[in-house]
């Protein structure tokens, strides 16, 4: 993992995903924990198109996209703002509404 600062904020590069990440951001934050599922997400996705038989990381694929969901949805009631920022920043749809 290569890492590049900016301007106050830092790039973090894994496997050709490229995301913006503020410096005062903890691991332990619901953004922090959002990039970090969607880096899984997309890393995944792109497997399941070369190994479409892999059943387990099928698996592993919903596991993670419903933590990335309920996570989400947690942002989304606590602070909207910050919901449609990191939306925005991910380049996620938002979810639905029941």
């Amino acid at each position: 993992m290569s890492v590049k600062v900016e301007e106050g904020k830092s790039f973090m590069v894994k496997n050709a995903f490229i995301s913006v990440i503020s410096e005062e951001e903890k691991s332990g934050s619901v953004e922090f924990q959002v990039f970090s599922f969607t880096n899984k997400i997309r890393r995944l996705t792109s497997h399941l198109e070369v190994h479409k038989k892999d059943y387990l990381s099928q698996r592993g694929l919903r596991k993670i996209l419903g933590k990335r969901q309920r996570l989400l949805a947690y942002l989304a009631k606590k602070n909207r703002v910050r919901y449609k920022e990191l939306i925005g920043q991910l380049s996620i749809r938002e979810t639905k509404t029941r």
